[in-house]
């Protein structure tokens, strides 16, 4: 690594610890408020849409105006690890909020979790393949025989959708083409910059802030492919939080795009706005799952 950049380098470091596996998972709870005074502290779980930090960063002024706006309770950012680790949380019923991909959204419901809001328009939830601009890949065929990372086999915007693109486009991802799930995001954005894979696949948001905080990286990649849109990620409650702090969980997203601040708020977290969905908004997921579980691959690795 000794002619790679100082952001190079810490990028390894979070690549190899996005491909790490781990056994054990503790809740990762961020708040700006102290938690002695709080009668009663209700857990906002979001998806790994970037590592803990980033999280903390990009969804943290957002829970504080939950909080904010909330009396008598706080809500308080959980972070995990991976897409592994995010979905055992939730199938124990362990956050009280969500925000997951719309395939988790399918599977909290089994377990009592219910949709009040989506988070970001459906046009933005796309997937996007990346590779180096030097690359000679132009058309789907030219990766046969390659490798190309997704952050989750359950992730829906950045491998179930493009997996699903390959396939229309001839490709047969279970013998064409070689499929590292490297844990997160960021992990599948570098494995395309340090030539780790040939084409990485991620989603708008995080392709957007990479872009934002490592211009000079982000400058050596280019979108080759973009996937049809779909349906973005949800919000989510749990069935026995009180009906009062659910709804003003709520108040408080759909207003954000209302005011500076909760625009301010929005951009930190590249998401457009919050608008009104409910459960059977997600009905066109199951569809497309169970398509594309009987044409490409179930969804959940053994």
């Amino acid at each position: 690594m000794g002619n790679l950049p100082a952001f190079a380098i810490l990028m390894v470091v979070v690549f190899l610890s996005g491909c790490e596996q781990r056994t054990a998972d503790k809740p990762l709870l961020y708040s700006n408020a102290p938690a002695s005074n709080a009668a009663t502290i209700y857990s906002f779980a979001v998806h790994p849409l970037y590592n803990p930090q980033k999280l903390f960063e990009a969804y943290q002024p957002l829970v504080d105006q939950i909080n904010h706006d909330l009396k008598g309770v706080q809500v308080g950012l959980e972070a995990s690890r991976d897409y592994a680790s995010y979905e055992q949380k939730f199938r124990v019923r362990t956050p009280a909020f969500l925000l997951p991909n719309p395939w988790q959204t399918l599977e909290a419901r089994k377990v009592g979790y219910h949709v009040i809001a989506m988070a970001g328009d459906p046009e933005d939830f796309k997937g996007i393949f990346l590779i180096r601009k030097e690359s000679d890949i132009k058309v789907p065929e030219d990766i046969k025989g390659k490798m190309v990372s997704y952050p989750s086999a359950t992730a829906l915007a950045a491998a179930i959708m493009p997996q699903y693109f390959l396939y229309t486009n001839g490709i047969n991802i279970n013998r064409d083409i070689q499929n590292e799930y490297v844990g997160s995001q960021e992990s599948s954005i570098m494995n395309v910059y340090l030539g780790k894979s040939a084409v990485g696949v991620t989603w708008p948001p995080p392709w957007r802030l990479f872009q934002k905080e490592h211009p000079r990286e982000a400058g050596q990649l280019k979108v080759i492919w973009q996937t049809p849109s779909l349906i973005n990620n949800s919000v989510m409650v749990r069935d026995d939080v009180p009906a009062e702090i659910s709804e003003q969980v709520k108040k408080t997203l759909l207003e954000l795009s209302n005011s500076t601040g909760g625009k301010e708020i929005l951009s930190g977290m590249q998401t457009a706005r919050f608008i009104p969905a409910t459960d059977s908004s997600y009905d066109i997921v199951a569809d497309y799952i169970k398509h594309f579980e009987k044409v490409v691959r179930p969804v959940e690795l053994k």
